[in-house]
């Protein structure tokens, strides 16, 4: 009973850790970390989904910064942006499928600096909006 307890208020703390964000589909995001923190870090590393698929690295100590293209089955290739500076994770032209958790993480310390839960919410075709309206019964009443 206890175990439960303290199991559930762990999930409830990490549940108020995780930042939410939500963009249109096709639009840009840019997942910000804390600057300050970051640039103490000699290896930043960016994580997407429940398996934790490593997508971007900035490793000061050999001055690189890799966008891992292939990873995640490829689905982010050539839309991620990654700031050195600030360590800061940007997606463009973004998709549905893109939803999901990200983590970035430090070389200082084994819990994730910021945890980003992104919803994108896809758009409804201006097709199908006007569609419905002109199919709809007219709303006057004849009496």
């Amino acid at each position: 009973m206890i175990h439960t307890i303290f199991f559930h208020l762990c999930l409830w703390c990490l549940d108020d850790a995780v930042k939410s964000v939500s963009v249109m589909e096709g639009d840009y995001v840019t997942l910000n970390t804390d600057a300050a923190e970051i640039q103490r870090d000699k290896v930043i590393e960016w994580r997407f989904g429940h398996n934790d698929i490593l997508i971007a690295r900035i490793n000061r100590q050999n001055n690189e910064r890799t966008i891992y293209n292939g990873s995640a089955d490829g689905k982010f290739r050539d839309r991620l942006k990654l700031d050195e500076k600030t360590g800061s994770l940007t997606i463009t032209n973004t998709r549905t499928t893109d939803s999901g958790l990200y983590k970035v993480t430090s070389s200082r310390t084994e819990t994730p600096l910021n945890t980003f839960n992104l919803t994108i919410y896809g758009e409804y075709p201006l097709l199908v909006i006007t569609r419905f309206f002109t199919q709809c019964p007219s709303s006057s009443h004849q009496n």
